[in-house]
């Protein structure tokens, strides 16, 4: 391998290096599992929020008729509610099958992909000789990929719901709340769409205490995953001295890379502590507040008789619901950070894969993972054990 192909591997997007064999999922055969889960998503996310919309007119509904104290009304609601709630209900059920089937799916499919890449063309036996942060490919392929194919599901469901939730329940925040009348130093300032304006701006002071909270976070996972992965190599050192034949006796310097690996382990995980502590106090901070405001916001137009109890109760769960969807960063920050760093780790693994054989990324070989990989014929095993080419990447 040439010095200039790993620079040039380093060089390269680490985002755009994983998503460009990651998004195989949804290319070839396996796009006939992977494209009508997708839609699946959809579909019981926009149901969903149709469910949750005429849920936010029930409570609305429900409430004035309590203030009214009018008795039929009131049972009238509640038969209504029945068939929400079981709608809600088994729409939350398919929510989870959809998802975690299609998160199954894909990381089957990358897992696979990344496999056939590092035992292809015996890269696994070269990917000492080549320079850059890729130690530990097995724990890569096996815990980061999961995150890397788990967490996006996760987020862009979220992120579509959050989405479609604001421009619903924002419509509802616009027609309910109206405008407010604020009488300052004898003049009347009035304030369109009050409660749009007031859910924006309180959005946006926790996003961006949350974005200076934890802009720290994304390196730290990533320092704390490699150094799980450390000693986890560090300690099947050990079990591997034990397996030989005849076994091999322990070095006090192996028991010291554990000592050391243990240390860089605690020490990240301590890092990772504070981070935390931090992004918990202003996610906290943000959901005790919400309601509390949402009510405060809505109690001077009750009491001055311009707004109903029901339309007071209806205008706090759409505050409430637009504050979740704006706040879906907020929410999720720690999530988005998981992801990253292990995208970044898949990545860096699929770079040295590609610097392996000595091409630049553009040549990198990218196999199909349903394909059928001929046995090679031009290397000898070694003594006594069986080739890894002869079947096993085509059982695989």
């Amino acid at each position: 391998m040439s010095q200039p192909n790993g620079a040039d591997g380093r060089r390269r997007s680490l985002f755009g290096r994983y998503w460009a064999s990651a998004s195989g999922f949804w290319k070839g055969r396996s796009a006939r599992v992977s494209w009508p889960l997708t839609v699946g998503l959809v579909f019981v996310v926009l149901s969903q929020i149709t469910v949750q919309y005429q849920l936010n007119y029930w409570n609305r509904d429900f409430f004035n008729a309590l203030e009214r104290r009018d008795a039929a009304a009131l049972w009238t609601q509640a038969g209504l509610f029945a068939p929400l709630a079981l709608l809600s209900i088994g729409l939350a059920v398919g929510s989870v099958w959809t998802r975690m089937t299609t998160q199954r799916k894909w990381r089957e499919w990358l897992t696979r992909h990344l496999v056939v890449l590092w035992v292809d063309e015996r890269r696994y036996q070269r990917l000492g000789s080549v320079d850059g942060e890729h130690q530990n490919a097995e724990y890569r392929i096996s815990f980061d990929a999961r995150i890397a194919t788990d967490a996006p599901i996760d987020m862009a469901n979220g992120l579509l719901n959050a989405v479609v939730t604001a421009l619903v329940f924002i419509n509802v925040l616009w027609t309910v709340g109206g405008d407010f009348h604020l009488r300052l130093a004898g003049h009347v300032v009035t304030i369109h769409a009050y409660l749009v304006v007031a859910v924006i701006a309180y959005t946006l002071i926790f996003t961006t205490a949350m974005a200076f909270v934890g802009r720290k976070l994304t390196p730290v996972i990533q320092a704390e995953n490699q150094a799980e992965a450390e000693l986890r190599a560090a300690t099947n050192e050990i079990r591997e001295l034990g397996e030989r034949v005849p076994p091999a006796a322990l070095d006090v310097t192996d028991l010291k890379g554990v000592r050391v690996a243990l240390g860089q382990v605690l020490k990240r995980w301590r890092d990772l502590c504070w981070q935390l502590m931090g992004t918990t106090m202003v996610s906290h901070t943000d959901g005790l507040l919400a309601p509390v405001c949402a009510w405060l916001l809505c109690a001077p137009k009750f009491l001055a008789g311009e707004m109903s109890l029901g339309e007071l109760t209806q205008a706090a769960a759409a505050f409430v619901s637009v504050q979740l969807a704006f706040n879906w960063f907020v929410d999720n920050y720690h999530r988005v950070a998981e992801w990253r760093s292990s995208v970044n780790r898949v990545a860096t693994l699929l770079h040295a894969l590609d610097d392996a054989d000595g091409l630049p990324t553009r040549r990198a070989i990218e196999p199909d993972p349903d394909r059928v990989i001929r046995p090679q014929r031009s290397a000898s095993p070694e003594p006594g054990r069986p080739r890894v080419d002869d079947g096993a990447t085509k059982a695989f």
